[in-house]
């Protein structure tokens, strides 16, 4: 007899994972004949199981219940043997390795159950026990998702709304196949009265599941809504002990390309076609390519000759009084002239920026679109309390939800630009104006990325207003557990991506922003929460794009995201995810945690205050928590400094180099065997960075980790060192917008609901953010007793001539980096056979790391550097003037005339450069450089 398992149906624990195959979580003994499985399916819900357990049936009197006997496995393999279990078992592997077994529907050549017909039910399993009438042993709900799939999910053709080739109607698609019906509710206007008419969709017409409607041409420019009568897992009025019910719910439509303000209502309006949808020049819009000695031979931005900016829109000018009142915070603001954060951002892109990375720009929920609607508090108000007061944070936290700021990373509608950063949130005015930044940025010489979150979304259910794909399909875009609840991980209800529709929602919706608004990249929110298939269906999408037909150069495109592996899509558990092991050798980028652990200490989930090499690891111990003796400090110190070694060389796993014992080992075996510290397959597939708007900005946490006897002056030159090691590092170099001005945000740790207060800019250098008041407490409470003293202190708040300095310099950084293709190396062999680090082993002088690139033919490689034959980094974290003696570079330098980079200090002067005592110098092979100073040497040709 199989195991009794109860009768639970407010859990869906069973899992129908294709039309023929229903996976039940117990083992069932082929041998065991005392009893059958049926799958009960009712088309108004109502399922219960009796009190006397006697039958599953329905409380609905007018309900339609079918009965399947489902038949058992006949091996001992929990019937995963045969092909068709084999495929899903690959497709669902943690449905198997959880020991489910598979019940198979019955099929014959003349009876095959209607499964479409029933996937639009309640829908449950029970086992009964063959009792004389039968006695229900067991019953659960059932998980629909891979049947609806294998039935329904083959469709590749339009879907939302487009006008027709003739242009004389419009065509209105929606995949539904749970629905039992839909009506399309069509508005003359974005807001007000209720529909001019409701009209009926017809399913099928157009392919499996789809809904569709076809009408004149004059409903053009007009909105609509869906009218989905569907089952709904959540839908309230279900029986006691029983689960969801049959709802009416008023739905906008997942491919949405124009909406209404707040995303009330969808705009009916032909994106790609319709010339008043286009600022001028859009069409002939030529993007900028790579500039310097070395362009790519195939005139494309190669990934590694990118340097990414990760900015805000509002931030970016919200506060700045040189942007006209009506375009702060605007899509607006990047075309203004002569304003101080868009003369800002044109002399990085002057200096070497490539890429301005957006926070995200589609239409997000947390955020009223329209200014009426927004609540708002006086900076001038603000500015009256203490450094260190909570009055701040508490006006800040009492407007928060109902502001003008928000990061946004809580999607409603993927396909179309966030309506509050534009000046009017009804309508096509967004497309415009989003069209119109891409082409300002263009003409500053930027490319754009945007920030995708396809991991996520904001709202489920059948009722909430913000809640669209659960209400087309409930229970299907987003992964559930097995107790048939969604998985929220990742803060709000997980999507599914292995799922075939979810996945075509995600490509399609990439190409569109590819096609539609000239996109240059995209950077994936918890990628790792994706499945590495859809990631890579979605490159090979974007690949086949071209100038000539597309317009757009789709292999320009750079795709890369958080490639973060946990909780349920830990370890390839639902599927082999876009996880930073996983993503080697697909050119698909991945944050390098490893490098910003290194070089700032611990971990964003541990104490802020553990150092890392650059922080004061071993040389300078901030004495706020206990980090062992020196030796046991040493021994991480050392650790770290392997992190940084492989970051400086693209985080490789097949990079070669000395270990701290003196043994020659790759990348992936850095810091310990099998520790995949380094796991990229090329320098493309590295993204570099130290600090992003997660977490606090890198100012703020040297500050946190830094010896409070460390001046502000050495906590500045720390920024710049940290910048500096991401600008000549290979891969792919990532700046936090403001890191270059010594960004501050009060020592918020998570500012994404801050306000304007806490995150503002401030690119002339006038103000700065530090000691403005106690961070929210929401999120930084547990750290008020020890840094409301540090915000008490303003001395460690920098000077304009600081900020100042810092900007400079960053643009210094950026123009060696554009200065030389040895920077920017593009693949794995190049950098094994042209970078060395020097000043490793078990007799390293710690804190110093010299990575030397060659461009040397005696060397054995091609030259492709005009300028330099060979490249010195050299950086000195430590507080203490190093002169590195290594035979071994020795050997390598010698004959060689080392002198500073031309164009270091020439923008941003420092006296440490200045050859003499205690200056730079590379002499005899011996590279000598101050403390906290990152020194290149180069040999001309």
């Amino acid at each position: 007899m199989a195991r009794a398992w109860g009768c639970d149906l407010t859990k869906a624990r069973a899992v129908w994972l294709t039309r023929d195959i229903v996976a039940v979580p117990f083992h069932v003994d082929p041998e065991d004949l005392s009893g059958v499985f049926e799958l009960v399916a009712s088309d108004r819900a109502g399922l219960v199981v009796d009190d006397d357990h006697r039958s599953l049936r329905s409380v609905r009197g007018d309900a339609l219940v079918t009965r399947i006997r489902l038949i058992p496995p006949s091996d001992d393999a929990g019937g995963w043997t045969a092909p068709d279990a084999i495929a899903a078992g690959e497709k669902f592997p943690h449905v198997k390795h959880a020991g489910y077994c598979c019940l198979r529907l019955p099929t014959t050549p003349t009876s095959t159950p209607d499964v479409a017909r029933l996937l639009k039910s309640q829908i449950a399993v029970a086992k009964i026990e063959d009792y004389g009438d039968g006695y229900v042993n067991a019953a659960t709900s059932v998980q629909t998702h891979g049947a609806i799939d294998d039935v329904c999910g083959g469709y590749e053709g339009a879907l939302g709304c487009e006008l027709t080739k003739d242009m004389q109607s419009v065509m209105i698609r929606l995949w539904a196949p749970t629905a039992q019906s839909v009506r399309l509710r069509l508005f003359d206007d974005a807001r007000g009265d209720g529909p001019r008419e409701t009209i009926e969709m017809r399913e099928n017409f157009e392919g499996p599941g789809v809904w569709s409607v076809k009408g004149p041409r004059e409903w053009y420019g007009k909105y609509y809504q869906y009218e989905i009568v569907t089952y709904h897992q959540w839908g309230g009025g279900a029986p006691e002990g029983g689960m969801g019910n049959v709802t009416t719910s008023i739905a906008t439509d997942p491919y949405a390309r124009s909406l209404s303000s707040d995303g009330e209502r969808v705009h009916i309006v032909d994106v790609r076609n319709d010339p008043a949808l286009k600022p001028p020049g859009w069409d002939r819009l030529i993007k900028p390519y790579p500039t310097g000695p070395d362009p790519a031979p195939t005139g494309r931005y190669e990934p590694t000759d990118m340097a990414i900016y990760e900015l805000h829109v509002r931030d970016f000018s919200a506060l700045d009084e040189t942007v006209p009142e009506r375009l702060r915070g605007k899509y607006g603001a990047f075309g203004v002239q002569n304003a101080t954060c868009t003369n800002h951002l044109a002399s990085l892109a002057d200096a070497g920026l490539t890429h301005v990375h957006l926070l995200p720009t589609y239409d997000f929920g947390s955020v009223p679109e329209k200014p009426e609607w927004q609540e708002w508090v006086d900076p001038e108000y603000l500015a009256r309390f203490e450094s260190n007061s909570e009055e701040q944070q508490k006006a800040v936290a009492a407007v928060a939800n109902n502001d003008a700021f928000n990061w946004g990373y809580d999607p409603v509608h993927y396909g179309v630009p966030e309506g509050s950063y534009s000046t009017d949130p009804d309508g096509s005015a967004r497309i415009i104006e989003y069209r119109q930044m891409v082409s300002d940025l263009a003409r500053m010489n930027l490319r754009v990325v945007c920030d995708v979150v396809y991991n996520h979304t904001l709202s489920a259910g059948p009722e909430d207003r913000q809640s669209v794909l659960d209400k087309c399909v409930p229970g299907y875009y987003h992964r559930r557990n097995f107790d048939g609840n969604y998985e929220q991980s990742t803060c709000c209800n997980n999507t599914a991506s292995e799922n075939r529709m979810m996945e075509k929602l995600i490509v399609d919706d990439l190409v569109h922003w590819a096609k539609d608004y000239k996109v240059d990249g995209f950077r994936f929110d918890l990628m790792g929460h994706l499945m590495l298939r859809t990631v890579r269906r979605a490159r090979d999408a974007l690949d086949r794009l071209t100038l000539e037909r597309d317009g757009v150069d789709g292999k320009s495109i750079y795709m890369y995201g958080e490639g973060w592996d946990y909780a349920e899509v830990e370890r390839n558990r639902v599927g082999v995810n876009a996880s930073q092991k996983n993503l080697a050798g697909t050119g698909i980028g991945s944050f390098n945690d490893r490098l910003r652990e290194g070089v700032m200490g611990g971990s964003p989930f541990g104490d802020p205050r553990v150092q890392g090499v650059l922080t004061g690891l071993f040389f300078d111990p901030n004495g706020f928590i206990d980090q062992g003796p020196p030796e046991r400090q040493y021994e991480e110190l050392t650790k770290d400094s392997e992190k940084v070694i492989v970051a400086m060389a693209g985080n490789l796993a097949g990079f070669k180099f000395m270990n701290r014992e003196g043994f020659e080992t790759e990348g992936k075996h850095a810091c310990w065997f099998d520790s995949f510290v380094a796991y990229a397959g090329e320098p493309s597939e590295t993204v570099n960075y130290v600090s992003a708007h997660d977490n606090e900005t890198l100012f703020d946490g040297i500050t946190l980790r830094s010896n409070p006897d460390v001046p502000i002056g050495v906590r500045c030159r720390l920024n710049r060192v940290a910048m500096s090691i991401v600008a000549f590092s290979q891969g792919v170099p990532f700046f936090h917008a403001g890191d270059e001005i010594l960004r501050s945000k009060s020592l918020d740790r998570d500012s994404y609901n801050s306000g304007d207060w806490f995150n503002r800019l401030d690119y002339s250098g006038d103000t700065h953010n530090f000691g403005i008041g106690l961070p929210g407490r929401e999120k930084n409470g547990d750290r008020y007793p020890y840094i409301s003293h540090l915000l008490g202190d303003l001395s460690s708040r920098p000077s304009k001539e600081e900020i100042l300095r810092a900007s400079d310099h960053f643009r210094e950084c950026l123009a060696m980096r554009r200065s030389s293709p040895l920077f920017r190396l593009r693949a794995l062999d190049e950098i094994n056979r042209r970078c060395t680090h020097y000043n490793v082993g078990p007799l390293q002088q710690p804190g110093v790391f010299i990575l030397h690139i060659s461009d040397d033919p005696a060397d054995g490689v091609r030259e492709i550097c005009p300028h330099f034959k060979r490249v010195l980094v050299c950086v000195n974290v430590s507080p203490h003037t190093k002169p590195i003696v290594d035979e071994n570079l020795k050997v390598a330098l010698a004959g060689s005339e080392m002198m500073l980079h031309p164009l270091q200090g020439k923008v941003s002067p420092d006296a440490y450069l200045d050859p003499g005592p205690g200056g730079c110098a590379c002499e005899g092979g011996v590279p000598t450089v101050p403390p906290h100073t990152v020194a290149v040497f180069v040999e001309m040709r």
